[in-house]
């Protein structure tokens, strides 16, 4: 079959010829009609995401859009789904890969196959970060990183949900601006003095009485927003803070003052592969097909034939999800 293969950790992959997968028991086999480019693909196509094997050479992508090429379970052949890659070498940037069992979910007629691969990735981070938080309706969130593709679909989302207050933090004005229009109630500039920063931020922390936050930063901006959460003094009750770590884009570590911990309510958690169950990811991706196939959201993507993939490997999008189609 035709395939983007990962030849170097050091290179975009190449338009290539790749082994056919053969499903073992529990793997469907499905014919690919789109796949996106997420972070996690290219952080696993360069060998530097947790969940790399470090073996070469494979098919990147991680989840897609196709028809089973014969019956599975109770889905019959030719049924149109979204699932995840079921095991290395055999990603989604293929004419062919496998799905498992536990990430098979059959698509809307409503959703088309480019939408459905570009937006299920993003979505899924901050839908399955707020089952990790537990959120309820009424719950006020603040979205640090809500600038970019998967922030803004966080602010939609978490609105859907039944949020109360929304803070949305990030650098782009504009889309800060646009976010206002998609469910915010409040937005902050990362582009200011730190002090300032700080001070801002334990405003509307305190002033909005935030439960949940989603963060897609870490680094630097996640530093001065755990400082705001430190609190002063003695006499006062902690308010409980749930603060889910998504994704680091500002950098893989910070420091974290032990008196943040022991001054406040805060939670630390993970919302990623690992610390949430693959029923869990699958619960809250069909939640979220079955609602925008009623209720669209607004998302940007890009489409590229899968032949074209060195060439588009590093290009910006300008914030455009980039899916390829075999």
């Amino acid at each position: 079959m035709n395939a983007a293969v990962v030849q170097a950790f050091d290179a975009p992959p190449a338009y290539a010829s790749f082994a056919d997968p053969t499903p073992s028991p529990g793997e469907a086999l499905v014919d690919v009609s789109a796949a996106a480019l997420h972070r996690i693909v290219r952080s696993l196509a360069n060998g530097s995401h947790y969940g790399s094997t470090g073996v070469l050479p494979f098919v990147p992508g991680v989840d897609g859009v196709g028809r089973l090429r014969s019956s599975f379970g109770q889905l019959p052949a030719g049924a149109r789904v979204f699932f995840g890659a079921a095991r290395s070498p055999f990603g989604t940037f293929a004419e062919q890969s496998l799905a498992s069992a536990n990430m098979l979910i059959p698509l809307p007629d409503a959703i088309d196959d480019a939408t459905a691969a570009a937006i299920a990735n993003p979505a899924m981070s901050s839908a399955v970060a707020l089952l990790r938080a537990r959120f309820q309706p009424g719950e006020n969130i603040l979205i640090l990183g809500a600038t970019g593709a998967s922030g803004r679909l966080a602010a939609q989302i978490a609105k859907a949900h039944g949020a109360g207050a929304i803070v949305a933090v990030g650098r782009n004005p504009q889309t800060l601006q646009s976010l206002k229009s998609l469910g915010a109630d409040a937005t902050i500039s990362l582009n200011q003095d730190p002090d300032a920063l700080l001070t801002v931020l334990r405003s509307e922390l305190t002033g909005k009485n935030i439960d949940i936050i989603l963060d897609y930063l870490w680094g630097p901006p996640a530093e001065t927003l755990l400082s705001a959460i430190t609190e002063k003094g003695l006499q006062h009750a902690a308010r409980r803070i749930r603060y889910v770590q998504i994704g680091n884009m500002a950098g893989p570590t910070l420091n974290l003052a032990a008196s943040t911990l022991r001054s406040s309510g805060l939670e630390l958690l993970g919302s990623g592969f690992g610390s949430a169950s693959l029923d869990q990811i699958r619960e809250a991706t069909t939640a979220f097909f079955a609602m925008i196939a009623v209720n669209p959201v607004e998302f940007t993507y890009q489409v590229a034939p899968l032949r074209e993939i060195r060439s588009h490997w590093n290009v910006d999008t300008q914030g455009a999800r980039l899916v390829f189609q075999p």
